[in-house]
């Protein structure tokens, strides 16, 4: 089966980031199709390289990019809702006149474009959060 999976949440106010990594892993563990990753609303801070939990926490950021490099999955940062929370790839940042990008490793920004083609291509979108 081919899955999207769309993460409206952050990784550490509400549980969804984690049930969207858990499910993602597990269904990539029985062989099924990640078509995209597409983070959206608080999702995008799923994505920024400058979340630095405790060390006895997990850290779902990093969890997120060694599965995506491990797996070459596509994780897409919705740009408008990365924007608003201050979250900017290199281009976004040179295009804004920001000294620096904060986009974690395998993530990438893109638009809501990626969402309707993650809907046309997959079997299954699953939706994690508000």
């Amino acid at each position: 089966m081919k899955f999207g999976i769309l993460v409206n949440e952050g990784p550490y106010q509400h549980q969804a980031s984690d049930t969207a990594f858990n499910f993602t892993k597990a269904a990539l563990d029985k062989g099924h199709e990640i078509i995209r990753v597409f983070f959206y609303h608080d999702g995008v801070n799923n994505g920024t390289r400058l979340t630095t939990p405790p060390q006895d926490d997990r850290n779902l950021v990093n969890q997120w990019s060694e599965l995506a490099k491990e797996h070459e999955l596509d994780l897409v940062v919705c740009v408008a809702a990365a924007q608003r929370r201050g979250i900017v790839d290199e281009d976004e940042a040179k295009r804004h006149g920001k000294s620096a990008d904060n986009i974690a490793e395998g993530f990438h920004i893109s638009g809501l474009g990626q969402l309707i083609e993650m809907g046309i291509k997959a079997d299954r979108v699953m939706a994690f959060g508000d």
